[in-house]
């Protein structure tokens, strides 16, 4: 067992891991930047190490230091979190050389997975399917538009090295992709380093459908169902749940068999998400796979009873995956609100300052994953992620129903939030009837002109 972890992120991921690092009986170093001095997650671990600034780039993203810092506190291993270094092979790599246990993803398969078109190539070997379009990346706009011409507008033009929606355009003419395409490989330079598109037919009205994945040392890999995220702005999710009322078992089973193929595929160790998209008949299609936790792990925690950050841990240290998805024998169904600090209706405008009032909501069926407290000072430095709201109930609509009970309870003032459109998109009756897309949210947003 680690005896101590350094955890290299801040915010609610931060305390996720803390805590279950304590009840592990693990202790825990965290590192924190100057804005954050007074955040919950260097309160709560048993030791803390300033990274002198304020910006990602000296802080949270230098690598240096945080090896510097996990040798100095003696921590024999670094959890990174979602997002900064998470799927950061560099980073990996650097932990292994300075002989500290990188949980997570071994460098090889973070390579991989993290370009998106060697990611494609191992589907279409593994006989998963995939989205029909380049598997090459493009050398020019003019190759762009007569691949565009082969495969038939619209098409989508993304970042092989990309994510979040940077990088990304959907192209619905010629005239369209050639004003697009140096946006997107300007915005793809700039973001990942890494200026390479690659094309892809675009798909009308999909759903987005993510398959949770655990690998030990041995070879096995097992999945735990899927998470269904559709509900996203820019290609950022703002609701998850699990399971997908678009999936019945037969889907189900043949989804979560695929995911499990792309992943060995690459050799997949530890947790990772394998992303599809679902059309309007049922087809899926392999789109992605993510090399780390998701922000949206704790549905899949609260349907199959396990804890993923636990098991990280454990797949770390050498220790076996001994379930399945059948044997978890998952029970009923879990939501997840993203609440930022954004005002959704002034065109999700930051929303950085003191939270005055703070009420958390509680009850029967209610997790809250947060870092905020009364008197916290939201930072203007990062993520504008401040909680995570989780309603698990026996059935959806007994979820919905826990989950619009808390929404109304819980109250941050004087920021603004994504509360309020939470509360509109729950209580809407095609989401109740699970009748949406990854275009849904528009109807619940102010018109906005896509840059």
């Amino acid at each position: 067992m680690f005896k101590k972890i350094l955890v290299a992120n801040r915010g609610e991921i931060a305390v996720r891991i803390i805590r279950a690092c304590r009840e592990m009986g693990i202790k825990t170093v965290a590192v924190y930047s100057e804005a954050d001095e007074h955040s919950l997650h260097a309160a709560l671990a048993d030791e803390k190490v300033c990274l002198p600034g304020f910006k990602p780039a000296d802080t949270y993203l230098n690598i240096p230091l945080i090896i510097r810092a996990a040798k100095e506190k003696g921590a024999r291993a670094i959890h990174p979190g979602y997002g900064y270094l998470a799927e950061n092979e560099v980073f990996a790599r650097s932990c292994a050389e300075a002989g500290i246990v990188f949980i997570g993803p071994e460098p090889d398969s973070i390579r991989l997975a993290g370009n998106k078109l060697q990611a494609k190539e191992k589907a279409i070997q593994a006989g998963v399917p995939v989205i029909p379009g380049s598997g090459r990346g493009l050398t020019s706009l003019e190759e762009a538009a007569a691949l565009a011409g082969e495969t038939g507008y619209p098409v989508m033009i993304k970042a092989s090295a990309g994510g979040g929606g940077r990088g990304m355009r959907v192209c619905f003419d010629e005239e369209e992709l050639r004003e697009e395409f140096p946006v997107a490989k300007a915005e793809a330079g700039s973001a990942f380093g890494d200026p390479t598109l690659y094309l892809e037919k675009f798909l009308p009205n999909p759903r987005h459908i993510e398959i949770q994945i655990l690998g030990d040392r041995g070879g096995k890999i097992v999945h735990l169902g899927e998470r269904e995220c559709s509900v996203q702005r820019r290609y950022q999710k703002l609701i998850e749940e699990s399971p997908s009322p678009a999936l019945d078992d037969a889907l189900r089973k043949k989804m979560g068999e695929a995911a499990v193929t792309v992943a060995r595929s690459i050799g997949y160790f530890n947790a990772g998400t394998v992303e599809f998209m679902l059309d309007e008949e049922n087809n899926f299609y392999f789109m992605e796979i993510n090399a780390r936790l998701q922000v949206e792990h704790p549905v899949t925690e609260m349907v199959t009873g396990i804890d993923i950050v636990r098991e990280q841990i454990r797949l770390s240290l050498g220790e076996r995956v001994d379930y399945d998805y059948t044997s978890l024998a998952p029970r009923g169904w879990a939501i997840e609100c993203r609440i930022n600090a954004e005002d959704p209706d002034r065109f999700f405008l930051p929303s950085p300052g003191v939270i005055e009032t703070y009420r958390p909501p509680g009850g029967f069926g209610v997790r809250l994953d947060t870092h905020v407290y009364q008197g916290y000072q939201i930072p203007p430095y990062y993520d504008s992620l401040l909680a995570k709201l989780v309603a698990h109930g026996p059935d959806r609509k007994t979820a919905i129903s826990i989950m619009l009970r808390a929404l109304d309870e819980f109250t941050i003032a004087p920021v603004k939030t994504t509360i309020p459109l939470h509360r509109r998109i729950l209580s809407d009756e095609s989401f109740a009837g699970g009748m949406f897309d990854t275009g849904f949210v528009k109807k619940f947003l102010p018109e906005e002109v896509e840059d």
